[in-house]
């Protein structure tokens, strides 16, 4: 809809756009029914027992299985019921993977106005005319550009002095600047003093830049993070180590209690499906067979946020190398600056490579632009055989794609290297 909305520069006349929001969700949900249906039917196909119930450690060997606060419930899938009030059940191995919850707001007047989710926000049917989104991830940023590009005015309210602070400053600001241009407003370095309701509005009251900034909207989101969801388990009763929240757990995915693991949201560090699946399969695997241990390696970590532009890294970041004291050499290429992306009439963004001063190997990569999450895989799998700049320099690419960009910082580098040496 925001491409068929700017078709001026394509030489192509679009009148009367128009929109049915209901109808945008109603996909959204037939879409997540097909998935959810496939794996209801996974779990109900005979490879294991499946048993919906509340669990909680008795001892470290014990769970307690009681009913759950209302039978069934959405995304529960079909299995056993648990038929009576409590029973116990037994294990030498667990694997914790319960997810995450919405973290507790910093502001307890928050509670009072009832805002919007992650949770509850894809189940609306109707839009708000206005909206304050409070955070600066990547479910903040996602669901602010989405409101906004649906007409919804948009502000976002971010503590951090830059939105989406895992990223380097440089790939924030390309997003602060698109954000902006499409009419978000958008405040960093804030902090959060009040919350109310004003009339049929709600308002939020913080201070910003040393001043006191009152902001209404019909709407509240609220994106200030999720919270490992771990409350009913009675961790500390069996000694599995929390720290923050998560369960503590080595790179084998065992916590304090060897024999149990853990996967997932509830072990962090990093909230991305593809890494809970390979702690899960790290965790099943080490149980199954403890002669030939695998180990997680996050080496190769990769981070999509699916905002226009995309931001995407894999591996080392400035900010990560400077943390960690690790020496790197950097070269960027601005997508303004490239063919395809020019043709594509892309505004913002760049790709951005780090290597190893004296051998090129690729530390990591960043990309903030279009189909960044798609074009960040190029340098994943680079990395994954430990290739150079030099390697990818001379890699062929097809001209014109989006992808030969990755080749201009590739081969800045490889000169700076070769001159050193």
């Amino acid at each position: 809809m925001h491409l068929a909305s700017h078709p001026q520069v394509w030489g192509i006349r679009a009148e009367d756009l128009s929109f049915n929001f209901a109808q945008v969700m109603a996909r959204k949900d037939a879409l997540i029914k097909e998935f959810a249906d496939f794996r209801h039917e996974q779990l109900k196909g005979g490879k294991f027992k499946f048993v919906r119930a509340m669990a909680k450690f008795v001892d470290a060997h014990t769970v307690q299985l009681s009913r759950l606060p209302s039978p069934g419930g959405e995304g529960q899938g079909e299995g056993e019921l648990l038929q009576k009030s409590a029973r116990l059940l037994r294990a030498r191995h667990f694997v914790i993977a319960t997810g995450s919850t919405i973290a507790p707001a910093p502001l307890p007047a928050l509670n009072d106005i009832d805002c919007l989710t992650s949770d509850t926000a894809i189940r609306l049917t109707r839009l708000p005319k206005s909206l304050i989104v409070l955070g600066g991830g990547a479910v903040a940023v996602e669901f602010a550009q989405f409101f906004a590009r649906f007409g919804v005015k948009v502000t976002l309210i971010q503590r951090s002095p830059h939105i989406v602070h895992e990223f380097d400053s440089d790939a924030a600001a390309e997003l602060e600047n698109a954000l902006r241009r499409e009419g978000i407003t958008l405040y960093t370095g804030t902090k959060l003093q009040d919350a109310r309701r004003a009339g049929t509005h709600k308002e939020i009251v913080f201070e910003h830049d040393g001043k006191t900034v009152r902001v209404q909207a019909e709407e509240v989101f609220y994106a200030l993070g999720r919270i490992p969801n771990l409350a009913s388990l009675d961790l500390e009763k069996i000694g599995v180590q929390t720290e923050y929240g998560r369960i503590v757990s080595d790179h084998e995915m065992r916590s304090s209690v060897p024999h149990i693991l853990s996967a997932g949201d509830c072990t962090g560090l990093h909230e991305i499906v593809h890494i809970a699946v390979q702690q899960g399969e790290t965790a099943g695997h080490n149980i199954a067979h403890p002669q030939t241990p695998k180990k997680m390696d996050y080496r190769l970590l990769t981070e999509v946020i699916f905002t226009d532009p995309q931001l995407a890294v894999v591996g080392l970041t400035e900010k990560r190398a400077h943390v960690k004291n690790i020496p790197y050499l950097v070269a960027k290429h601005r997508f303004d600056d490239h063919g395809k992306s020019m043709i594509m009439d892309v505004k913002d963004g760049f790709v951005k490579l780090l290597a190893d001063p004296t051998s090129g190997e690729i530390l990591g990569g960043c990309c903030a632009g279009p189909v960044g999450g798609e074009l960040i895989h190029e340098i994943t799998a680079a990395m994954y055989k430990r290739m150079t700049v030099q390697d990818l320099a001379a890699m062929p690419h097809y001209h014109p794609t989006l992808a030969e960009i990755w080749t201009y910082p590739a081969e800045e580098l490889s000169e700076e290297i070769g001159k050193n040496r």
